[in-house]
């Protein structure tokens, strides 16, 4: 069994996230899949591709959000056991947020930002 199931979405780094909306929305097509502020201070802003399951998050570096890519699993506790138990240390414990699916955040062998996020049972 994979720890992670598909890709979910990849980080854009923006300096302003309203003219990069205009541009992935009103020039490329992007549909908005998401423009939410899971705590104060932090914007996540989500486009998607026409006819595409994987995202765009458009976030600027100081708002607080893991930039990264963001990837399903059908179990955010589990694969978080899983990973410790192959020692792959998770940067936290799972976080759960209002409105927002169970999710932690690892870094691969060269740094890099993955999110791992809970799946709603389909």
């Amino acid at each position: 069994m994979s720890i992670v199931e598909d890709l979910y979405s990849v980080t854009v780094v923006v300096e302003d996230q309203d003219r990069a909306l205009a541009f992935y929305r009103d020039v490329l097509g992007c549909r908005v899949r998401m423009d939410v502020e899971p705590f104060p201070g932090s914007r996540l802003l989500e486009v998607v591709p026409p006819g595409s399951a994987v995202g765009i998050a458009l976030l600027t570096r100081d708002g607080g959000l893991p930039l990264g890519v963001r990837y399903w699993t059908d179990d955010a506790d589990r694969a978080h056991q899983e990973l410790r138990a192959v020692g792959v240390e998770p940067s936290g414990d799972v976080l759960r947020l209002d409105g927002m699916p169970p999710m932690f955040t690892l870094t691969d062998p060269d740094g890099n930002t993955v999110v791992v996020l809970e799946r709603e049972p389909q």
